[in-house]
């Protein structure tokens, strides 16, 4: 038996790239899978078609429509927020709504979505939220607001993880570094830079973190919570 059949998961901003990995991931291992996406509807029912899962459109945005899809989604014994945008330039010239919308996703939206689902998880829940090796290092200008967002990702794992400790559920981050995906090639103009900084000087594969996303989602990692998990190619290192 695979070590998810029978399991309830969701993933937030599960059509593409990372998102996309995870859902096949855990749908190879037998969950029951119910992503959302926000504006990438043929991908998500071509996703959903092809793994047998099922996919929800909602703005990560509105507070509002993450507590009810999680709500909706009934008791889950995995949450998985990947929903996250990223937006740079220099930090005098952007605009203060979009920095405020990037929070919003990348920040707010990840809290509440891991409250709302603590409420009826049972005991051995798992939240994982995809965050950054920003959130350790941001080593260009222009990243500011993106690298907060990030960071902030880590005092929310190591709070929630002792409010949520009691019932066995444990709350985790997993950092990626460049990852071959739509919003950043693994051919696209800044490989040369990204790779200067790497000990092994590739960008990752959205399988390599959905690996990743799984084993904290599993039996093994049952003592593991509160944690960064880094999988960079050493470009934090």
């Amino acid at each position: 038996m695979a070590v998810f059949s029978n399991k309830s998961v969701l993933v937030l901003g599960g059509s593409r790239g990372i998102g996309a990995a995870i859902v096949r991931r855990f749908a190879a291992e037998d969950a029951s899978v119910v992503f959302s996406y926000a504006g990438s509807r043929e991908s998500a029912e071509q996703l959903a078609n092809e793994t047998g899962t099922k996919s929800v459109m909602a703005d990560s945005a509105d507070r509002e429509a993450v507590i009810d899809l999680v709500r909706n989604a009934g008791p889950l014994d995995v949450l998985v927020v990947n929903a996250g945008v990223a937006l740079f330039g220099d930090a005098r010239e952007l605009e203060s709504d979009d920095i405020d919308r990037l929070f919003s996703i990348n920040i707010n939206a990840p809290y509440h979505a891991a409250v709302e689902a603590a409420r009826l998880m049972p005991e051995g829940g798992r939240i994982i939220v995809i965050g950054s090796v920003n959130g350790d290092r941001m080593p260009m200008a222009g990243g500011a607001a993106y690298a907060v967002s990030k960071s902030a990702l880590q005092g929310l794992a190591r709070g929630l993880a002792r409010d949520f400790g009691p019932q066995g559920i444990t709350v985790n981050i997993v950092q990626p570094g460049p990852v071959d995906t739509d919003m950043n090639p693994a051919e696209g103009p800044m490989k040369e830079l990204m790779h200067s900084f790497m000990a092994i000087k590739r960008h990752g594969r959205p399988e390599e973190v959905a690996g990743m996303v799984t084993w904290l989602a599993g039996p093994e990692a049952s003592f593991v919570t509160g944690a960064m998990h880094t999988i960079d190619g050493g470009f934090g290192a």
